[in-house]
Protein backbone atom coordinates (compact mmCIF):
# COMPACT_ATOMS: atom_id res chain seq x y z
CA UNK A 1 0.00 0.00 0.00
CA UNK A 2 2.79 2.46 0.91
CA UNK A 3 4.52 1.68 -2.39
CA UNK A 4 1.36 2.54 -4.31
CA UNK A 5 0.91 5.83 -2.41
CA UNK A 6 4.52 6.86 -2.99
CA UNK A 7 4.19 5.92 -6.65
CA UNK A 8 1.05 8.01 -7.06
CA UNK A 9 2.72 11.02 -5.34
CA UNK A 10 5.71 10.73 -7.64
CA UNK A 11 3.36 10.37 -10.59
CA UNK A 12 1.55 13.61 -9.79
CA UNK A 13 4.89 15.46 -9.67
CA UNK A 14 6.23 14.09 -12.97
CA UNK A 15 3.09 14.07 -15.10
CA UNK A 16 0.64 16.60 -16.47
CA UNK A 17 -1.84 13.87 -17.40
CA UNK A 18 -4.55 13.35 -14.78
CA UNK A 19 -6.97 11.38 -16.97
CA UNK A 20 -7.08 9.35 -20.16
CA UNK A 21 -9.58 9.68 -22.99
CA UNK A 22 -11.01 6.37 -24.21
CA UNK A 23 -11.83 6.30 -27.93
CA UNK A 24 -14.11 3.32 -27.40
CA UNK A 25 -15.47 0.93 -30.00
CA UNK A 26 -17.18 3.52 -32.18
CA UNK A 27 -17.70 7.29 -32.56
CA UNK A 28 -21.13 6.90 -34.22
CA UNK A 29 -23.98 7.75 -31.81
CA UNK A 30 -26.43 5.39 -33.52
CA UNK A 31 -23.96 2.52 -33.45
CA UNK A 32 -23.16 3.23 -29.80
CA UNK A 33 -26.84 2.89 -28.88
CA UNK A 34 -26.98 -0.47 -30.66
CA UNK A 35 -23.77 -1.60 -28.95
CA UNK A 36 -25.15 -0.50 -25.59
CA UNK A 37 -28.19 -2.77 -25.96
CA UNK A 38 -26.07 -5.64 -27.31
CA UNK A 39 -23.48 -5.53 -24.53
CA UNK A 40 -26.14 -4.93 -21.89
CA UNK A 41 -27.66 -8.25 -22.96
CA UNK A 42 -24.19 -9.86 -22.85
CA UNK A 43 -23.53 -8.44 -19.37
CA UNK A 44 -26.85 -9.68 -17.98
CA UNK A 45 -26.11 -13.13 -19.45
CA UNK A 46 -22.63 -13.10 -17.87
CA UNK A 47 -23.91 -12.14 -14.42
CA UNK A 48 -26.87 -14.52 -14.38
CA UNK A 49 -25.02 -17.46 -15.92
CA UNK A 50 -21.95 -17.32 -13.70
CA UNK A 51 -23.92 -16.45 -10.57
CA UNK A 52 -26.17 -19.46 -11.18
CA UNK A 53 -23.14 -21.76 -11.36
CA UNK A 54 -21.61 -20.31 -8.18
CA UNK A 55 -24.91 -20.68 -6.28
CA UNK A 56 -25.50 -24.19 -7.63
CA UNK A 57 -22.06 -25.45 -6.61
CA UNK A 58 -22.28 -23.84 -3.17
CA UNK A 59 -25.79 -25.18 -2.57
CA UNK A 60 -24.95 -28.82 -3.26
CA UNK A 61 -22.38 -30.48 -1.01
CA UNK A 62 -21.66 -33.32 -3.46
CA UNK A 63 -20.70 -30.79 -6.16
CA UNK A 64 -18.58 -28.72 -3.78
CA UNK A 65 -16.67 -31.85 -2.76
CA UNK A 66 -15.93 -32.76 -6.38
CA UNK A 67 -12.64 -31.22 -7.64
CA UNK A 68 -14.04 -30.46 -11.09
CA UNK A 69 -17.07 -28.55 -9.77
CA UNK A 70 -15.01 -26.93 -7.02
CA UNK A 71 -12.74 -25.43 -9.70
CA UNK A 72 -15.73 -24.59 -11.90
CA UNK A 73 -17.27 -22.56 -9.08
CA UNK A 74 -14.09 -20.53 -8.74
CA UNK A 75 -13.88 -20.07 -12.52
CA UNK A 76 -17.42 -18.67 -12.62
CA UNK A 77 -16.67 -16.35 -9.71
CA UNK A 78 -13.59 -15.02 -11.56
CA UNK A 79 -15.59 -14.52 -14.77
CA UNK A 80 -18.29 -12.70 -12.81
CA UNK A 81 -15.72 -10.33 -11.28
CA UNK A 82 -13.74 -9.96 -14.52
CA UNK A 83 -16.79 -8.75 -16.42
CA UNK A 84 -17.36 -6.06 -13.79
CA UNK A 85 -13.91 -4.56 -14.42
CA UNK A 86 -14.58 -3.33 -17.96
CA UNK A 87 -18.21 -3.86 -19.04
CA UNK A 88 -20.04 -1.41 -16.70
CA UNK A 89 -17.65 1.39 -17.65
CA UNK A 90 -18.06 0.53 -21.33
CA UNK A 91 -21.86 0.56 -21.03
CA UNK A 92 -21.78 3.97 -19.39
CA UNK A 93 -19.47 5.34 -22.09
CA UNK A 94 -21.87 4.19 -24.83
CA UNK A 95 -24.43 6.69 -23.49
CA UNK A 96 -22.16 9.73 -23.51
CA UNK A 97 -19.96 11.48 -26.04
CA UNK A 98 -16.99 12.18 -23.78
CA UNK A 99 -15.29 9.01 -22.57
CA UNK A 100 -12.58 9.50 -19.98
CA UNK A 101 -11.06 7.71 -17.00
CA UNK A 102 -8.90 9.12 -14.22
CA UNK A 103 -5.30 8.03 -13.85
CA UNK A 104 -6.06 6.20 -10.60
CA UNK A 105 -9.11 4.58 -12.22
CA UNK A 106 -6.91 3.47 -15.11
CA UNK A 107 -4.43 1.87 -12.72
CA UNK A 108 -7.29 0.14 -10.91
CA UNK A 109 -8.58 -1.31 -14.19
CA UNK A 110 -5.10 -2.57 -15.08
CA UNK A 111 -4.65 -4.12 -11.64
CA UNK A 112 -7.98 -5.97 -11.47
CA UNK A 113 -7.92 -6.97 -15.15
CA UNK A 114 -4.52 -8.64 -14.82
CA UNK A 115 -5.23 -9.99 -11.32
CA UNK A 116 -8.41 -11.77 -12.42
CA UNK A 117 -7.16 -12.59 -15.93
CA UNK A 118 -3.95 -14.23 -14.71
CA UNK A 119 -5.82 -16.07 -11.95
CA UNK A 120 -8.20 -17.46 -14.59
CA UNK A 121 -5.30 -18.58 -16.79
CA UNK A 122 -3.72 -20.43 -13.88
CA UNK A 123 -7.07 -21.93 -12.90
CA UNK A 124 -7.79 -23.16 -16.43
CA UNK A 125 -4.37 -24.82 -16.39
CA UNK A 126 -5.22 -26.50 -13.08
CA UNK A 127 -8.58 -27.63 -14.48
CA UNK A 128 -6.80 -29.21 -17.46
CA UNK A 129 -4.53 -31.08 -15.04
CA UNK A 130 -7.62 -32.19 -13.11
CA UNK A 131 -9.16 -33.63 -16.30
CA UNK A 132 -5.84 -35.29 -17.16
CA UNK A 133 -5.72 -37.11 -13.82
CA UNK A 134 -9.41 -38.05 -14.01
CA UNK A 135 -9.11 -39.60 -17.48
CA UNK A 136 -5.54 -40.92 -17.55
CA UNK A 137 -5.34 -42.12 -13.94
CA UNK A 138 -8.95 -42.64 -12.78
CA UNK A 139 -8.19 -45.15 -10.01
CA UNK A 140 -6.03 -42.63 -8.12
CA UNK A 141 -8.07 -39.55 -9.05
CA UNK A 142 -9.69 -38.86 -5.67
CA UNK A 143 -6.44 -39.67 -3.88
CA UNK A 144 -4.39 -37.27 -6.01
CA UNK A 145 -6.99 -34.49 -6.25
CA UNK A 146 -7.80 -34.45 -2.55
CA UNK A 147 -9.53 -31.42 -0.93
CA UNK A 148 -6.30 -30.10 0.58
CA UNK A 149 -4.51 -30.13 -2.78
CA UNK A 150 -7.49 -28.47 -4.49
CA UNK A 151 -7.51 -25.70 -1.90
CA UNK A 152 -3.78 -25.08 -2.28
CA UNK A 153 -4.04 -25.07 -6.07
CA UNK A 154 -6.80 -22.45 -5.97
CA UNK A 155 -4.82 -20.33 -3.50
CA UNK A 156 -1.77 -20.61 -5.77
CA UNK A 157 -3.87 -19.38 -8.70
CA UNK A 158 -5.05 -16.33 -6.77
CA UNK A 159 -1.54 -15.59 -5.45
CA UNK A 160 -0.07 -15.95 -8.93
CA UNK A 161 -2.63 -13.51 -10.30
CA UNK A 162 -1.89 -11.05 -7.50
CA UNK A 163 1.87 -11.13 -8.10
CA UNK A 164 1.40 -10.75 -11.86
CA UNK A 165 -0.94 -7.75 -11.53
CA UNK A 166 1.31 -5.98 -9.02
CA UNK A 167 4.20 -6.28 -11.47
CA UNK A 168 2.07 -4.72 -14.22
CA UNK A 169 1.06 -1.77 -12.03
CA UNK A 170 4.64 -1.17 -10.88
CA UNK A 171 5.82 -1.05 -14.50
CA UNK A 172 3.16 1.54 -15.42
CA UNK A 173 3.16 3.70 -12.30
CA UNK A 174 6.82 4.70 -12.71
CA UNK A 175 6.31 6.16 -16.21
CA UNK A 176 5.93 9.93 -16.82
CA UNK A 177 2.96 11.09 -18.92
CA UNK A 178 3.09 14.62 -20.28
CA UNK A 179 1.67 14.51 -23.80
CA UNK A 180 -1.24 12.81 -25.62
CA UNK A 181 -3.74 11.05 -23.38
CA UNK A 182 -5.97 9.19 -25.88
CA UNK A 183 -6.28 5.42 -25.55
CA UNK A 184 -7.58 3.63 -28.63
CA UNK A 185 -9.60 1.13 -26.64
CA UNK A 186 -12.69 0.84 -24.44
CA UNK A 187 -10.66 0.23 -21.26
CA UNK A 188 -7.17 0.81 -19.85
CA UNK A 189 -4.52 -1.78 -20.52
CA UNK A 190 -0.75 -1.81 -20.30
CA UNK A 191 0.16 -1.81 -24.03
CA UNK A 192 -1.91 1.30 -24.86
CA UNK A 193 -0.92 3.20 -21.70
CA UNK A 194 2.81 2.57 -22.12
CA UNK A 195 2.74 4.04 -25.63
CA UNK A 196 1.71 7.41 -24.15
CA UNK A 197 4.71 7.69 -21.81
CA UNK A 198 7.16 10.58 -22.34
CA UNK A 199 10.26 8.39 -22.40
CA UNK A 200 11.84 5.47 -24.19
CA UNK A 201 9.76 2.47 -23.11
CA UNK A 202 11.71 -0.29 -24.87
CA UNK A 203 12.86 -1.93 -21.62
CA UNK A 204 9.37 -1.69 -20.11
CA UNK A 205 7.86 -3.20 -23.25
CA UNK A 206 10.29 -6.12 -23.10
CA UNK A 207 9.45 -6.69 -19.42
CA UNK A 208 5.71 -6.64 -20.11
CA UNK A 209 6.12 -9.04 -23.04
CA UNK A 210 8.26 -11.34 -20.88
CA UNK A 211 5.61 -11.19 -18.15
CA UNK A 212 2.16 -11.14 -19.74
CA UNK A 213 3.13 -12.59 -23.12
CA UNK A 214 5.10 -15.54 -21.83
CA UNK A 215 2.53 -16.20 -19.10
CA UNK A 216 -0.21 -16.51 -21.73
CA UNK A 217 1.93 -18.63 -24.05
CA UNK A 218 3.24 -21.04 -21.39
CA UNK A 219 -0.21 -21.64 -19.88
CA UNK A 220 -1.67 -22.15 -23.34
CA UNK A 221 1.02 -24.68 -24.30
CA UNK A 222 0.54 -26.58 -21.02
CA UNK A 223 -3.20 -26.71 -21.67
CA UNK A 224 -2.70 -27.96 -25.23
CA UNK A 225 -0.24 -30.58 -24.00
CA UNK A 226 -2.66 -31.80 -21.29
CA UNK A 227 -5.58 -32.12 -23.69
CA UNK A 228 -3.35 -33.78 -26.29
CA UNK A 229 -2.44 -36.49 -23.77
CA UNK A 230 -6.11 -36.88 -22.85
CA UNK A 231 -7.14 -37.32 -26.47
CA UNK A 232 -4.31 -39.79 -27.14
CA UNK A 233 -5.33 -41.78 -24.07
CA UNK A 234 -8.93 -41.90 -25.25
CA UNK A 235 -7.91 -43.09 -28.71
CA UNK A 236 -5.67 -45.87 -27.42
CA UNK A 237 -8.01 -47.04 -24.65
CA UNK A 238 -11.59 -47.36 -25.78
CA UNK A 239 -14.01 -46.60 -23.00
CA UNK A 240 -17.71 -46.03 -22.56
CA UNK A 241 -18.76 -42.46 -23.25
CA UNK A 242 -15.66 -41.78 -25.35
CA UNK A 243 -17.54 -39.63 -27.86
CA UNK A 244 -18.97 -37.48 -25.07
CA UNK A 245 -15.49 -36.90 -23.62
CA UNK A 246 -14.15 -35.98 -27.06
CA UNK A 247 -16.98 -33.49 -27.50
CA UNK A 248 -16.40 -32.01 -24.04
CA UNK A 249 -12.67 -31.62 -24.64
CA UNK A 250 -13.36 -29.90 -27.97
CA UNK A 251 -15.73 -27.45 -26.26
CA UNK A 252 -13.21 -26.72 -23.51
CA UNK A 253 -10.41 -26.17 -26.05
CA UNK A 254 -12.63 -23.73 -27.94
CA UNK A 255 -13.17 -21.60 -24.84
CA UNK A 256 -9.52 -21.83 -23.85
CA UNK A 257 -8.48 -20.70 -27.33
CA UNK A 258 -10.84 -17.71 -27.14
CA UNK A 259 -8.93 -16.59 -24.04
CA UNK A 260 -5.33 -17.44 -24.82
CA UNK A 261 -5.04 -16.71 -28.54
CA UNK A 262 -6.11 -13.05 -28.17
CA UNK A 263 -3.84 -12.64 -25.12
CA UNK A 264 -0.85 -14.10 -26.95
CA UNK A 265 -1.61 -11.87 -29.96
CA UNK A 266 -1.82 -8.69 -27.86
CA UNK A 267 0.91 -9.24 -25.27
CA UNK A 268 3.53 -11.32 -27.10
CA UNK A 269 4.51 -8.73 -29.70
CA UNK A 270 5.98 -5.19 -29.83
CA UNK A 271 3.51 -2.50 -28.84
CA UNK A 272 2.15 -1.38 -32.18
CA UNK A 273 -1.52 -0.77 -32.85
CA UNK A 274 -3.70 -2.98 -35.02
CA UNK A 275 -7.30 -2.33 -35.92
CA UNK A 276 -8.33 -5.75 -34.58
CA UNK A 277 -6.86 -5.19 -31.10
CA UNK A 278 -10.17 -4.00 -29.65
CA UNK A 279 -12.00 -6.95 -31.20
CA UNK A 280 -9.49 -9.38 -29.69
CA UNK A 281 -9.89 -7.66 -26.32
CA UNK A 282 -13.63 -8.33 -26.40
CA UNK A 283 -13.02 -12.07 -26.50
CA UNK A 284 -11.39 -12.36 -23.07
CA UNK A 285 -13.28 -9.49 -21.37
CA UNK A 286 -16.84 -10.18 -22.60
CA UNK A 287 -17.30 -13.17 -24.92
CA UNK A 288 -15.48 -15.85 -22.90
CA UNK A 289 -17.09 -14.98 -19.51
CA UNK A 290 -20.45 -15.28 -21.27
CA UNK A 291 -19.66 -18.58 -22.99
CA UNK A 292 -18.02 -20.36 -20.05
CA UNK A 293 -21.31 -21.12 -18.22
CA UNK A 294 -22.78 -22.55 -21.43
CA UNK A 295 -19.76 -24.62 -22.40
CA UNK A 296 -19.12 -26.07 -18.94
CA UNK A 297 -22.77 -26.83 -18.08
CA UNK A 298 -24.62 -27.42 -21.37
CA UNK A 299 -23.34 -30.99 -21.71
CA UNK A 300 -23.04 -31.60 -17.97
CA UNK A 301 -25.86 -33.74 -16.62
CA UNK A 302 -24.87 -33.30 -12.97
CA UNK A 303 -24.92 -29.49 -13.19
CA UNK A 304 -28.24 -29.41 -15.05
CA UNK A 305 -29.81 -31.76 -12.51
CA UNK A 306 -28.47 -29.73 -9.59
CA UNK A 307 -29.82 -26.51 -11.11
CA UNK A 308 -33.28 -28.03 -11.44
CA UNK A 309 -33.20 -28.98 -7.76
CA UNK A 310 -32.58 -25.43 -6.59
CA UNK A 311 -35.45 -23.96 -4.62
CA UNK A 312 -35.77 -20.28 -3.77
CA UNK A 313 -37.14 -19.35 -0.37
CA UNK A 314 -39.14 -16.11 0.03
CA UNK A 315 -36.07 -14.55 1.63
CA UNK A 316 -34.11 -15.27 -1.53
CA UNK A 317 -31.68 -17.86 -0.11
CA UNK A 318 -31.16 -20.82 -2.44
CA UNK A 319 -31.16 -24.22 -0.81
CA UNK A 320 -30.78 -27.72 -2.18
CA UNK A 321 -33.72 -30.10 -2.07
Amino acid sequence: MSLDILGLMKKEQDSNVTEFVLLGLSSSWELQLFLFLLFLFFYIAIVLGNLLIVVTVQAHAHLLQSPMYYFLGHLSFIDLCLSCVTVPKMLGDFLQQGKSISFSGCLAQIYFLHFLGASEMFLLTVMAYDRYVAICNPLRYLTVMNPQLCLWLVLACWCGGFIHSIMQVILVIQLPFCGPNELDNFYCDVPQVIKLACMDTYVVEVLVIANSGLLSLVCFLVLLFSYAIILITLRTHFCQGQNKVFSTCASHLTVVSLIFVPCVFIYLRPFCSFSVDKIFSLFYTVITPMLNPLIYTLRNTDMKTAMKKLRIKPCGIPLPC
